[in-house]
């Protein structure tokens, strides 16, 4: 990839500001040449990944090299998209939402500084995955569990940042961290929570602060660059019981959740409950051309067909209890109860006790695993996703209405539904999944248009995003529209105050700097 460069800097200027990096991190730090730009770009991108190009990358190796390297972006006038190890998959991987932005790669940041196995946490930087922590913890043989997301390649304090979820009690992983080390865009380092006081011991262990409390102002966020945070860990249960219920029909997801969210809400239910619809399945199990072979969307008589073969329900919803073997059995007792009034065939039961071996694939247990990135293959050539994913109140009607209401879109753009839900307690995340071959111009062309629909009729029945890729982010903080749009008019004033050469993530989550609030309507898809 060719270089080009930020708004208002020359190639010359540009490489002024990297020499200075250099002189940071070291030569061997600073990547600059086409195939390093090419090493950043969005692997998944719909349409050319010339769209988000990165001017270079910088790869510092501390907290004091990430302070210089912001200091000289600072005085270059050469803003940085900090990215944590850049596996943000679907939705840009590490590729700059703004053009010739220098991507400012933590994945040398990787030590793991603490690991408490009594009070169940870690304090990591942002270039530990979850395969390096799991191997920690196994290795020093703590009775402590992760909380994974589908696909576990990426960071653990990125997919925090980002507002990932896994499917543990601890699944809400934005709501897992706990007192943050970020370095703001004047290159000056805050620490959040008690971590504000020198060497307080409860920096990781109480969630709030003497006065306003900014973790979660820093997750999704270009206010500054997170180099360490405190994560919450699962203590590792005697025992678990996983219910798995085959759901026969697309409707029956309003009863399921109607049961569910309840028992998740008074507390019976600790997990996040992940209901994916066949598909989800099935992308496991071959290509697309295994079991249709025509480019139209799966019609809904192969559906059926396919449903049969291969045993499967239209949903399917796979609870998971933890604890002492009693609790369990009386928690799994009043579930069956509760299914059993919409639902005849009873669940498969699987138990797990300390000692036995867990299966390689198993997120409700916290084993990280990269098997989801499979249904990129399912369309085939150069497969790639995205996912539209709203969230919606977690009852029946929200949710039966939001999945009709996606799939007559998607109906009407003739792409296969894939649908699921994640029953979070009082909201479900809804994720569409979006499959498409990357050297096929007209599926990225029909993704665009879909994914355009998808977002306004979405809104216009009440209902956002949590999480979007690069070309949608301004789009999606269109429809945040409340009072002329208050919440991004006030993230902006934050935003220049802090960081008023626009230096941290120009244009994330469609806040714009003033510096570069003229590059808006750029990169969108």
């Amino acid at each position: 990839m060719k270089l080009v460069t930020p708004p208002r800097v020359s190639p010359q200027q540009f490489d002024m500001a990297m020499q200075a990096m250099a002189g940071v991190v070291g030569k061997d730090w600073v990547m600059a040449s086409d195939a390093d730009r090419d090493a950043y770009a969005d692997a998944y991108a719909p349409g050319p990944q010339e769209q988000w190009p990165a001017g270079a990358a910088v790869a510092p190796a501390s907290v004091e090299e990430v302070q210089a390297i912001v200091r000289l972006a600072n005085e270059h006038k050469v803003p940085l998209w900090p990215v944590a190890r850049g596996k943000n998959l679907g939705y840009g991987t590490a590729a700059p939402r703004m053009a010739g932005s220098v991507v400012l790669d933590l994945g040398r940041m990787n030590k793991i500084l603490e690991l408490d196995e009594k009070l169940a946490y870690c304090v990591v930087e942002p270039g530990v995955g979850f395969f390096d922590l799991y191997e920690e913890i196994q290795r020093k043989k703590l009775p402590l569990w992760m909380s994974v997301p589908g696909n576990a390649w990426g960071s653990v304090i990125g997919n925090a940042l980002e507002h990932g979820i896994g499917y543990t009690p601890y699944g809400l992983h934005a709501r897992n961290l706990c007192g943050i080390e970020a370095v703001l865009p004047d290159g000056d380092v805050v620490r959040t929570g008690m971590g504000a006081m020198k060497d307080n011991p409860a920096w990781h262990l109480f969630p709030m602060s003497y006065g306003p409390t900014f973790d979660l102002a820093f997750t999704q966020s270009n206010l500054g660059v997170v180099t360490k945070a405190g994560v919450w860990l699962q203590p590792a249960p005697e025992s678990s019981l996983e219910l798995v219920f085959d759901i026969p029909e697309a409707g029956d997801v309003g009863w399921v959740v109607d049961t569910i969210a309840p028992l998740k809400i008074s507390g019976l239910i600790d997990q996040n409950v992940f209901i994916p619809s066949w598909l989800g399945k099935m992308v496991l199990k071959g290509q697309r051309k295994d079991f249709w072979d025509k480019p139209s969307a799966i019609p809904e008589w192969r559906v059926q067909e396919l449903l049969k073969e291969h045993k499967l329900g239209y949903w399917q919803v796979a609870l998971r209890l933890y604890g002492e073997e009693p609790v369990v059995k009386a928690k799994a007792e009043i579930i069956k109860a509760a299914m059993a009034r919409n639902l005849k065939a009873p669940p498969v039961e699987t138990w797990w006790h300390t000692g036995d071996p867990i299966h390689a694939y198993e997120t409700t247990m916290g084993i990280p695993s990269a098997v989801p990135l499979q249904m990129s293959d399912w369309i085939g050539g150069r497969g790639a996703h995205m996912g539209f994913s709203p969230v919606v109140p977690a009852t029946g009607k929200h949710v039966q209405g939001q999945m009709e209401l996606s799939r007559k879109i998607i109906d009407s753009f003739d792409v296969d539904f894939y649908a699921s839900f994640t029953i979070a307690g009082r909201f479900a995340n809804n994720v569409n999944m979006l499959m498409f071959d990357r050297d096929q111009p007209q599926q990225i062309e029909t993704m665009k248009k879909l994914f355009n629909a998808l977002i306004e009729e979405t809104a216009k029945a009440g209902y956002g995003e949590y999480r979007t890729h690069l070309g949608w982010m301004d789009r999606v903080a269109d429809t945040f529209d409340f009072n002329n749009n208050a919440l991004r008019r006030f993230t902006e004033k934050v935003k220049d105050a802090l960081d008023p050469n626009g230096i941290i993530a120009p244009g994330k989550q469609g806040i714009w700097p003033s510096a570069y609030r003229d590059q808006a309507k750029e990169g969108r898809a």
